[in-house]
C-alpha cells in the first residue's frame, strides 16, 4: 500500500521485465526498506496484479456479510487457485501465483480496509449502491471494471472462473447473498 510504502515501511515487490540483465543493475537503487526481486513473468505480474483486486472485492463482501474469518480464508485460497488458472491459460508460471505477484499482492489487497477494492466489497455487503460506495471511496477501484473483463474471457475461452464470475454480476446489480449460495453450489 502506498500510505506504508511513504511511511518507509518494509516490503517487497516483483519488477516483471523482459530485461533481466538490465533490472538487476537497477535493483539496487531501492531504498532499503524495499527488497525488489526481478521476474521474467510479464503475462503472471499483469494477471496477478489485476485479478487480486476481483478477489479483494469477494472477500471484502464476506467480511461485511459477517461470514467469519474461515470464509474468507477459503474464498481467498480458492481465489489464488481461480487466478492461477486464468493465468495459466494465457502462457503466466505457477511460480508467480505463489510469490509476491501473486499470494503476497492478494493477501494484502484481500485483506485491510487500506484495500479499495476490499472496501467496495464491504460496501456491497451493507447494501450500499455501486456509485455511492465510489463516490464514497474517492478514488479508482480496478476490481469493478476487471471482474466484468475476466468474465467476458473466462467465458469466451471457457476458463472456470467462478469467483470472478459472481463478482462481475454482483457488479451488474446480483445480490451479493444469492451468489454466495451459487458459489456455495458450484463444483
Amino acid at each position: 500500500f502506498a500510505k506504508e510504502v511513504q511511511a518507509s515501511l518494509p516490503c517487497a515487490l516483483n519488477i516483471h521485465t523482459n530485461q533481466l540483465e538490465n533490472a538487476k543493475e537497477w535493483l539496487p537503487l531501492f531504498p532499503s526498506f524495499i527488497k525488489p526481486y526481478a521476474c521474467e513473468d510479464i503475462i503472471g505480474g499483469e494477471i496477478g496484479g489485476a485479478y487480486k483486486n476481483v478477489i479483494a472485492i469477494a472477500s471484502g463482501i464476506c467480511e461485511g456479510m459477517g461470514l467469519g474469518n474461515n470464509a474468507r480464508a477459503s474464498l481467498v485460497a480458492r481465489g489464488l487457485v481461480e487466478m492461477t488458472r486464468f493465468g495459466k491459460y494465457f502462457g503466466a508460471q505457477d511460480s508467480t501465483f505463489l510469490g509476491l505477484s501473486g499470494a503476497g499482492d492478494l493477501f494484502l489487497t484481500a485483506n485491510s480496509t487500506l484495500s479499495r477494492n476490499f472496501r467496495v466489497g464491504i460496501g456491497l455487503a451493507l447494501g450500499k449502491t455501486l456509485p455511492t460506495i465510489l463516490e464514497e471511496i474517492g478514488e479508482v477501484a480496478e476490481g469493478v471494471k476487471t471482474s466484468k473483463e475476466i468474465y467476458s474471457l473466462s467465458q469466451k475461452y471457457n476458463i472456470y472462473t467462478p469467483i470472478a464470475k459472481e463478482v462481475a454480476l454482483i457488479m451488474n446489480g446480483k445480490n451479493p447473498k444469492q451468489s454466495l449460495n451459487d458459489l456455495m453450489k458450484s463444483s
